[in-house]
């Protein structure tokens, strides 16, 4: 591995214990070294200080929800030559570190993401994709051409810049408060004809929780920040000609969003009426809003390191249902004592399998015996406890570091 150092920056607003589950995350990263900048909101910065390690973040108040001055002010305050970001809903895996720096020892490398993984931690979320300046994302073969008028999509939940790259462009656009900032970014390195990446070894987990506007049910409480941002956006990248076109491609995407809640009765016809009202506003707001790009300095601080050493290789707990008490105890003894633990469970059923890294700070897989965890793979396979461990043990070992 080169010299290159690694900071990584989690805003968080209103998510407190998702933000320390996030921060515990990071502390088992397998590339000691890591720098951990926390720009967060009074709530958030008091759970993060609940952690043992607590004093070797680098925390910051975030007076007033805007993501991409956050951002900006964890850039301004990371010392790293590479800074990478992860949402507070998110957990990288162990090695995610690790494979960011192995992508940047290409020097010429500008900026880099990696896969997304869902709910149930095992299907892809987010993979590679492409974005043109009309906010359009398709699907791309990470090793293809793009397709005139896209660059590479970067997920703001897992992205990486080489830190010049971040001065250079003046850093985030704070006049995407929410939702875009990223996709902003995306292109204006492509645009800058800066390189980008795909690795695929990159891996987070998100897990899409409640905030400040959604709730765990994942309804919006408000659509105007998306309406403004998406106005801002399509003023900054997109010919004037086809802006009005983008923005009713909006309110139908958008529509078609909130006719899938309310068949699932999560919200009724009143409450539809009021979200897309809201979008209008954030839509006509956007109209007026300001593009924002204030500077990033040179590095003024310390590189400050979460962890001196490595930490040890994972533990694998296993077991069958009955046992999952237990060995969610010696788990979680294990994890104070500075242990990552691995923590399988399967019980004798067709069930899917769900991965998910725990408030207790260990990851855990559920599932049945019997039952799929890649979803492409077969409905039901028949098998033994020892074979399925190790065959899970296999599907994961790269980006656990087992």
């Amino acid at each position: 591995m080169s010299g290159l150092r690694l900071s990584v920056v989690v805003v968080s607003t209103g998510r407190p214990d998702a933000l320390r589950r996030c921060l515990l995350g990071l502390s088992q990263l397998a590339e000691a070294g890591v720098e951990v900048v926390v720009v967060a909101d009074g709530p958030g910065l008091d759970a993060a200080n609940t952690l043992p390690f607590a004093a070797r973040l680098k925390a910051y108040r975030q007076a007033v929800p805007n993501i991409a001055r956050a951002r900006n002010i964890g850039v301004q305050a990371a010392s790293g030559d590479v800074i990478a970001f992860v949402d507070d809903d998110a957990a990288p895996e162990p090695t995610w570190g690790r494979a960011i720096l192995s992508a940047f020892e290409d020097a010429d490398l500008a900026a880099a993401t990696g896969p997304v993984l869902g709910r149930n931690g095992i299907s892809v979320q987010w993979g590679p994709l492409v974005v043109n300046g009309l906010a359009q994302d398709r699907p791309v073969s990470p090793d293809r051409p793009f397709a005139e008028g896209f660059v590479r999509k970067l997920q703001g939940t897992n992205m990486a810049f080489r830190r010049v790259t971040l001065e250079d462009l003046g850093g985030f656009d704070e006049g995407f408060a929410f939702y875009l900032d990223d996709t902003d970014m995306a292109l204006r390195v492509g645009r800058a004809g800066l390189r980008t990446r795909w690795v695929p070894d990159a891996v987070v987990h998100h897990g899409f929780a409640a905030s400040v506007r959604r709730n765990a049910a994942r309804v919006p409480l408000s659509l105007a920040d998306i309406g403004a941002s998406s106005t801002l956006f399509l003023r900054k990248h997109a010919e004037r000609p086809a802006r009005a076109a983008a923005l009713l491609e909006l309110e139908a995407v958008q529509s078609s969003r909130l006719l899938r809640l309310a068949k699932a009765r999560k919200i009724d016809a009143y409450k539809m009426r009021t979200l897309m009202e809201t979008l209008r506003e954030g839509i006509k707001a956007g109209e007026e809003r300001d593009s924002i790009e204030p500077g990033i300095e040179p590095v003024q601080g310390n590189f400050e390191p979460l962890c001196d050493q490595d930490p040890p290789k994972p533990r694998v707990l296993s077991g069958w249902p009955h046992q999952l008490a237990r060995l969610r105890a010696e788990a979680a003894d294990l994890v104070k004592s500075g242990q990552p633990v691995s923590l399988f469970c399967f019980g004798p059923t067709p069930r899917k399998h769900v991965v998910r890294f725990t408030d207790g700070g260990w990851w855990e897989q559920t599932g049945g015996l019997y039952g799929p965890s890649d979803r492409d793979g077969p409905r039901l396979r028949f098998t033994t406890y020892h074979a399925r461990l190790s065959a899970e043990l296999s599907r994961i070992s790269a980006t656990r570091g087992l």
